[in-house]
């Protein structure tokens, strides 16, 4: 049927493409080579009409609209890319990021599909508008992460992801080249109001789970590389939601020197909070500013700034909780009375000046500077009565869902009084040099890292007029039998003051060469990472260790009729510890401890086909990754606790999967399926599960429209996981806990219309004319209302001590307005 309709679309496109009246439109984006880098000088023709990219590697060109245009782009090492038959429509801007290759001559036409989008065959073009449209709790680049195999994601509430095994810290982020930095103090992710990335300001987005190249660091598990985009025309973006609002300014002087985009974010959680068990009086506010500037002082010098600051501001007041878990034979209840509140601020921000230097064709140098400057407060007193038993599941009772048989009636009493200061300075040079087919690239780093901790966390329990007092032998007594006089003592308790310094010189080199091995098309990358870190600090003897990680990539793309290609990575990733692994689960630092090490193998290709007469692509992946010197952790939601130990050993392997294409004509979607297995081995005691073990995961992302009504869009994705471990109390030994959590299921479906946007252009006089982009849907959240958890409250019984675990559910079905417009 949509192949039947495609022509009347076409038509109707064309017919309305020739009721306007001017006659420019313009083109512009990044040319990138086959690693995903910006490639600066490309000459980019049209007809007499013609530009170079800048030493960012973007560009814009104005061309005649309503006629067929051939661009030809062009450059020293590279083979051309030919873009045939394009045709743009009055005013419109099209964003063309070509990816140029050394093989062959990239030739692609250019067509317009049934949404109105146009399609470009045969060159990779990366749309970052995916990112920006996919529906989900923590929409962003995260939320499209999650549907990645591999990618474990199982808190709406957090931006945290866990890849290949790996827990939250294992990651490494950047934006324009500038590593980013996560609070310090993660406590039930509250202060992940915000992802780090505002998705509206991203034009590229690259992301390997594992085996990528020495010049990205020294992290154990993943790399995340995002590029911030240069405005080329002046545009102000306004979104807003029932959870908050975001604006983006976008602006470039007259001379197309000096460009700059800002973004301002508000976030209310309350919306998704309301919907969990416990009742509470709850408002936590996220707000961020973050403003990326840049000015060319000329073609081969341009200079940089990047800054952000975000305040997350989480005050609670809980109220009630009633979770009923158990099975049908035996079902139970923990109903839970509060008293007091939390209030958690956290406050972070970071300056980064970035130099770019284009000494010819072949050579880019660049300096960077980065200041990063975080302080948090978790300050919370809150006192918990509760009561555990069987819950009646007589339907005709008048007590029905309530307890009737008390296991258990008891009182806990959390207090805290924690804070974090913490200054880290990067400063670094890096550079790249291509002649021909190779390419080397080095670069140096400084950090200093300087923390200052205090941390007071204390957890009192009692049950029946008594205190539960720690399993120790110097508290040893025989309550509630005999009374006992002694001082009130905490269950659980952290008292630690630390001031911990850090410095880091770190370095890479990596050559890479894309050859011919008979008449098949190989490319490697061979690299070398070394690092020498210096721990000092108040309290303790210095401690130092050096570091070296070497790597190497190989791919090969053989002469066949089928399009395939493989490739293979092998590496040693080494994790030096941040002051966060440093701190035992008392808040002591341990100065011994070292860096976490890994090695990594995988083993991957990629087939491009046609199904259904449209392009699909079918990657995948197997892993396997081989860990000693591991520090062992806990999970408490995203908040990781660490031994402070590298008393273990570890393995993680797995498959991915992922069938990438156009489901529904002129709409990305895809499906991805992984198998994921990882265990540790602590004290040589035997292999147990880490908390990481996702053993199998489904991501779909789909998009959909009405084939008459083609504006009207449906976004949707969908995340099926096994649980997870649901871990351990504290103190408790690990090996004795090793029961799952729940599977996590979720859906979350977005439906918006297009009113305006770069192909649906209205003349003068119309009320839409005033906006380049104009949409209006909803989204609704966890739309099965499955009830997933994410980790355990331990509650214990007092006469027989045995402990249950009760889960805390995640938020339920939530229904969210929105709207976007861009002028």
């Amino acid at each position: 049927m949509l192949a039947r309709l495609k022509p009347l679309f076409f038509l109707l496109a064309l017919f309305w493409a020739c009721s306007l009246f001017s006659q420019t439109a313009t083109i512009a984006g990044t040319v990138l080579d086959g690693n995903n880098q910006p490639i600066p000088n490309v000459n980019i023709t049209a007809g007499a009409l013609g530009t170079t990219t800048d030493a960012n590697g973007y560009y814009i060109l104005q061309l005649i609209a309503e006629t067929s245009t051939t661009l030809t782009f062009s450059h020293l090492g590279h083979r051309n890319v030919v873009l045939e038959n394009l045709i743009l429509t009055t005013n419109e801007t099209f964003e063309f990021n070509p990816v140029m290759k050394t093989e062959v001559i990239q030739v692609a036409g250019v067509e317009v599909s049934p949404t109105g989008q146009k399609k470009v065959e045969g060159i990779v073009s990366i749309a970052p508008e995916v990112v920006r449209k996919i529906p989900g709790a923590n929409a962003g680049v995260e939320n499209i992460l999650k549907l990645l195999p591999g990618v474990s994601f199982n808190n709406e509430l957090s931006t945290q992801y866990n890849v290949r095994g790996g827990n939250f810290e294992e990651n490494l982020i950047y934006v324009n080249g500038i590593e980013v930095y996560r609070p310090f103090l993660v406590r039930s992710a509250q202060q992940e109001g915000l992802s780090f990335v505002n998705s509206t300001m991203t034009s590229t987005l690259d992301f390997s789970p594992g085996g990528f190249q020495a010049k990205y660091g020294d992290k154990l598990s993943s790399v995340l590389d995002i590029t911030y985009k240069i405005p080329v025309e002046f545009g102000l973006q306004i979104e807003g939601s029932l959870l908050g609002a975001s604006t983006t300014l976008e602006t470039i002087s007259k001379n197309k020197k000096f460009s700059s985009i800002t973004g301002l974010r508000y976030r209310n959680n309350s919306l998704f909070v309301n919907s969990q068990q416990t009742e509470r009086n709850f408002n936590p506010t996220f707000v961020d500013v973050q403003s990326y500037l840049t000015y060319r002082f000329s073609n081969r010098f341009h200079l940089s700034f990047l800054g952000t600051y975000s305040v997350n501001d989480y005050q609670n007041e809980p109220l009630t909780r009633q979770t009923n878990f158990g099975t049908l034979n035996d079902p139970r209840a923990l109903v839970v009375f509060y008293e007091g509140q939390e209030k958690n601020r956290y406050d972070s921000g970071l300056a980064a000046l970035k130099a770019d230097f284009v000494v010819n064709n072949h050579t880019k140098l660049s300096l960077t500077s980065s200041l990063y400057h975080t302080q948090e407060e978790e300050f919370s007193d809150v006192i918990a009565s509760y009561e555990l038993g069987e819950v009646d599941t007589n339907l005709g009772s008048e007590n029905l869902g309530e307890i009737t048989n008390s296991r258990g009636v008891g009182s806990q009493f959390n207090r805290a009084r924690n804070q974090l200061d913490a200054l880290i300075f990067n400063f670094k040079h890096n550079g790249i040099h291509k002649k021909g087919n190779s390419t080397i690239e080095w670069g140096v780093k400084f950090t200093h890292e300087d923390v200052r901790d205090q941390l007071r966390e204390a957890e009192f329990i009692d049950s029946a007029g008594f205190f539960l007092r720690p399993f120790e032998p110097a508290f040893a007594n025989n309550q509630p039998e005999e009374p006992f006089a002694g001082d009130l003592v905490a269950f659980e308790s952290a008292q630690a003051t630390n001031f911990v310094m850090t410095n880091r010189v770190s370095g890479f080199v990596q050559y890479s060469k894309q050859a011919k091995m008979g008449s098949h098309n190989i490319y490697y990358n061979l690299g070398l990472r070394a690092q020498h870190w210096t721990l000092s600090g108040e309290g303790f003897d210095t401690n130092s260790q050096t570091l070296i990680s070497p790597r190497a990539q190989f791919s090969i793309k053989p002469n066949w009729q089928e399009d395939v290609l493989f490739r293979f990575a092998i590496g040693s990733y080494q994790q030096p510890p941040f002051y966060r692994e440093l701190r035992d689960i008392t808040g002591n630092i341990n100065p011994d401890v070292e860096a976490q090490r890994s090695v990594h193998y995988v083993l991957g290709s990629e087939y491009s086909t046609i199904l259904w007469e449209r392009p699909f692509t079918l990657i995948a992946e197997a892993y396997y990754k081989d860990m000693t010197n591991i520090n062992p952790y806990t999970v408490e939601d995203v908040r990781v606790r660490y031994a402070a130990q590298n008393n273990a050993t570890a393995y993680a392997y797995g498959f991915d999967f992922r069938l990438t294409g156009a489901f529904v004509p002129g709409a990305q979607s895809w499906v991805s399926v992984g198998f994921l297995r990882t265990e540790e081995n602590r004290n040589d005691r035997g292999y147990i599960t880490r908390p990481t073990d996702q053993r199998l995961k489904l991501g779909v992302l789909f998009q959909d429209y009405i084939p008459n009504i083609p504006n009207l869009k449906l976004y949707l994705n969908l995340v099926y996981n096994t649980g997870v471990p649901g871990g351990s109390p504290n103190e408790a030994d690990p090996y004795d806990f090793q029961n799952r959590l729940r599977d996590y299921r979720r859906a979350d479906m977005g439906i918006s219309y297009i009113f305006a946007d770069r192909k649906n252009q209205y003349p003068e006089g119309h009320w839409l004319h005033r906006f380049k982009e104009f949409s209006a849907g909803f989204e609704i959240f966890n739309m099965f209302n499955n009830l997933n958890s994410i980790t355990n409250t331990w509650v214990r019984d007092v006469d027989t001590r045995s402990q249950f675990a009760v889960p805390n559910f995640l938020t339920g079905r939530v229904l969210n307005l929105k709207f976007g417009v861009r002028f």
